[in-house]
């Protein structure tokens, strides 16, 4: 029955013009044909598509037939094959090529992992043959087809160890190597398009007409690359050559930066963009569509991390300068909830860091508000991060970017961590630091203005100090107040009277008012809430409690989670043996300044 319809459409049509076809010519012929290829009639239906007469038919109708086609050629084990890819191929090479590229297209969605990439792998060569027979006009479609190409390369798994990228477990990598490929031609034309228009004297008129074509094919090739970069170049962990001699997810990155090159955009000024004013770029695209922050960062990881067109890169910049152009790269990286994300920022700071010599960061670089925002980004890495090792390098860079500062600097920076800080944690850390400058500062021969003296003091009125007063919840800054009272101490005993180097013999009596004496209150009333929880906690347990498994306690405000009664006391003794803890330094201090000042 389809067989037949087929047939009379196309016997009725051969004595029409094109222009004279009906919509239900059109109709007749697309329905009749897929189902006579449906039912296995594919020898028939070649011979009517090869015959000569039908061949203006063929030219304006034929594309409807590729969606059973195509199901056909991607099963590959049906008897018909090879009488369905005889008729793919006549309708490549016969039919118009905007309705083959609509036609095609819309048989790239897919949504299952592996019918996603071997329709890619069918149809991304017959894609590239249908734009390259669009001539001047191909642009705007070799943009629409690789954003639908990368639409679907962006549902496919992505391989997270060394095995599963050897073995292309998820055929991501299949499709990555037939991208490239399938650019190349267009990619080549960019490049000539470009060195003909700078080594051609044409006339003024024609000039701009060239360029404007060429503009927008290397536009579209920049969105694609820039696309890439983002996904799946950003989202993937690539590996190096010791750990995988041949990677094809690095030779994809490698081939995406030399497609960069090839079309005219420098690696070096992408990833310097933020420091370096660019020249006006012509095209429809304005600067943050055309260049978007996420693909530079990934573009600067992989420059300073795999050395990836390194080759590229001045070696006249200096360590400095290369810190300064991946600030704002790290900032981005750093300041996203994706692990993936964190990690790169976390590897392209320290590979930005590891360069700059000890001390030499200038102050006036903390002007600069990417190198104030990237340590408040590292504080949330380190406690808030999910992962251990990820807060643990977090931690690491965190303490390599204040070694890399120089005196000054170290100390605007602890001013606006201790400012900024809002966690025990970091501000203790930040204070440990603190002590370890005054210590570098008193050894003979190292002297300096901002880690003793006058400058010093703003700094540790910063330090020692309660939060809120003898309310302060010493449980919660416990970090902080333990790290205060060791700097005391140690200053105490470090510092002679006589000397006062740090000028904290004249700063004591402030100190005492406040930080010592509120910190004795705090910790007596602390103790004696803690202690009378304990008693209520033993007697519930003993008394009225007796069936129970479970308590609940509060603290002050907080309610503490339910727990068994064991558990419970446990907790109140910690926090009652923490409170000692804090009272014995407390002691300890007012021992060594009782010494002091009466000797």
């Amino acid at each position: 029955m389809a067989l037949e319809q087929l047939s009379d459409v196309v016997q009725r049509c051969q004595a029409l013009p094109e222009d004279s076809y009906t919509t239900e010519d059109h109709d007749v012929f697309t329905i009749s044909g897929r189902t006579c290829i449906e039912e296995g009639n594919s020898a028939q239906v070649l011979s009517i598509v090869l015959d000569e007469k039908n061949q203006d038919i063929v030219r304006c109708m034929g594309w409807n037939l590729l969606p059973p086609l195509i199901r056909v050629l991607l099963k590959k084990e049906d008897e018909t094959l090879s009488q369905c890819l005889a008729i793919f191929n006549h309708l490549l090479r016969t039919c118009r090529p905007k309705e083959l590229l609509i036609g095609l297209l819309e048989q790239l969605e897919q949504d299952d992992p592996d019918t996603i990439a071997e329709s890619l792998h069918l149809l991304l060569n017959p894609l590239q043959k249908v734009l390259l027979c669009l001539g001047s006009r191909k642009a705007s479609s070799l943009g629409m087809t690789l954003s639908s190409v990368l639409d679907q390369v962006a549902k496919l798994p992505l391989p997270h160890t060394k095995e599963q990228e050897e073995d292309d477990v998820f055929s991501l990598c299949r499709c990555c190597t037939d991208l490239i490929d399938f650019i190349k031609p267009f990619v080549h034309e960019a490049s000539q398009n470009l060195l003909s228009s700078e080594t051609q004297n044409e006339n003024k008129l024609a000039g701009v007409q060239g360029r404007d074509k060429e503009d927008e094919l290397r536009t579209e090739l920049l969105k694609f690359c820039m696309k890439t970069l983002s996904q799946p170049l950003l989202e993937v962990q690539l590996k190096d050559p010791d750990t995988l001699a041949v990677s094809p997810l690095r030779n994809f990155a490698t081939e995406i930066l030399s497609t960069l090159s090839a079309i005219g955009e420098s690696v070096p000024s992408l990833v310097s963009q933020a420091l370096l004013k660019r020249k006006h770029v012509p095209g429809f695209l304005e600067e943050e569509v055309r260049y978007p922050k996420e693909s530079l960062a990934s573009l600067a990881h992989l420059v300073f991390v795999h050395h990836l067109a390194a080759d590229t890169f001045p070696s006249v910049f200096s360590p400095v300068f290369c810190l300064r152009c991946n600030m704002e790269h790290i900032c981005l990286l750093l300041s996203r909830t994706e692990e993936s994300r964190i990690q790169k920022g976390l590897e392209l700071y320290e590979k930005s860091l590891v360069r700059v010599e000890d001390g030499s960061l200038p102050a006036d670089l903390l002007e600069i508000r990417a190198f104030l925002t990237v340590p408040k980004n590292l504080v949330k890495v380190m406690t808030m991060c999910p992962r251990n090792d990820l807060r643990t390098r977090g931690l690491k860079m965190f303490q390599l970017s204040i070694d890399k500062f120089e005196t000054e600097a170290k100390y605007n920076f602890f001013q606006y961590m201790l400012k900024t800080g809002n966690h025990s944690g970091v501000e203790g850390y930040v204070i440990k630091n603190i002590k370890n400058q005054i210590n570098a500062a008193l050894q003979p021969g190292n002297s300096n203005t901002w880690f003793e003296g006058p400058h010093l003091l703003p700094l540790l009125r910063r330090v020692l100090i309660l939060p809120d007063g003898p309310e302060t919840d010493l449980l919660q800054y416990l970090d902080r107040i333990m790290e205060s009272l060791n700097l005391l101490r140690y200053l105490v005993i470090r510092d002679k009277v006589t000397e006062n180097q740090t000028g904290i013999w004249t700063e004591l009596y402030k100190i005492e008012d406040s930080f010592l004496k509120p910190l004795r209150v705090g910790v007596n009333m602390s103790r004696a809430h803690y202690e009378r929880e304990l008693h209520d906690t033993m007697e519930t347990k003993r008394g009225k409690a007796k069936g129970q498994s479970m308590l609940s306690v509060s603290v002050g405000s907080e309610k503490l989670p339910n727990m068994t009664p064991e558990s419970q006391i446990q907790a109140l003794h910690s926090a009652l043996h923490t409170f000692d803890m804090i009272e014995s330094v407390l002691v300890r201090i007012e021992e060594l300044t009782e010494v002091k000042e009466s000797s």
